[in-house]
């Protein structure tokens, strides 16, 4: 059983979340609703029908691309 691109894109968006909230991936991981992919004719891939949605509202970054720029000025 592989993973579709799909999946890998799921995954990655959930430890982002995961990471950006500092909490704990696994609830997120147990909420996933998994199913074999219809298109996959050996149906040896995985979708993940319920993705994580991460949200970027009320996320400062540390730096902006501006400050960055003007350090590289001086």
């Amino acid at each position: 059983m592989r993973l579709t691109n799909q999946a890998i894109g799921a995954l990655m968006m959930a430890l982002q979340k995961s990471l950006m909230e500092q909490s704990d991936i696994v609830p997120l991981l147990t909420e996933m609703d998994f199913q074999v992919d219809p298109e996959d004719k050996n149906q040896d891939t995985l979708l993940i029908l319920n993705p994580p949605v991460v949200s970027l509202d009320n996320v400062t970054p540390p730096f902006t691309i501006e400050e960055t720029e003007e350090n590289t000025d001086a």
